[in-house]
């Protein structure tokens, strides 16, 4: 591009301070234009709208995980409950069989005794 004022050191000083002008008043007319401010309205709105929806979404999926976490502890309760139930079952059947076999033993001690009671009264009787 040539200087229209030739190539004096004045003359590209004008140049480049009317074109640092003409840039300014460009910005200043952009700034201004109501087109391009109802764009900017526009995509602030558009922002605004996408945050909501985030936060919404947010909001729903921590509600879900709460809810999750709920259950979980729900189930891990019964699950607890459940064996803490066949726990005390158990217990009470090993109990149960440890009774049953102390009966056993005593009705067994019981047998060996009256059958030794009659042995023994058996020979007494031979003696007589």
């Amino acid at each position: 591009m040539k200087n229209s004022n030739g190539n004096s050191l004045d003359g590209r000083i004008k140049d480049a301070s009317q074109a640092k002008r003409d840039q300014l008043e460009r910005f200043k007319k952009a700034a201004q234009d109501p087109e391009r401010l109802a764009a900017i309205a526009q995509k602030k709105a558009e922002a605004a709208v996408r945050e909501t929806q985030r936060l919404a979404k947010a909001a729903e999926l921590k509600k879900q995980q709460e809810e999750q976490a709920r259950i979980k502890s729900e189930a891990d309760a019964r699950a607890a409950e459940a064996a803490a139930a066949k726990e005390a079952e158990l217990i009470e059947e090993r109990k149960n069989t440890a009774d049953k076999i102390i009966d056993q033993d005593q009705a067994t001690e019981a047998e060996k005794k009256a059958e030794r009671d009659r042995r023994y009264q058996a020979r007494r009787n031979r003696k007589k």
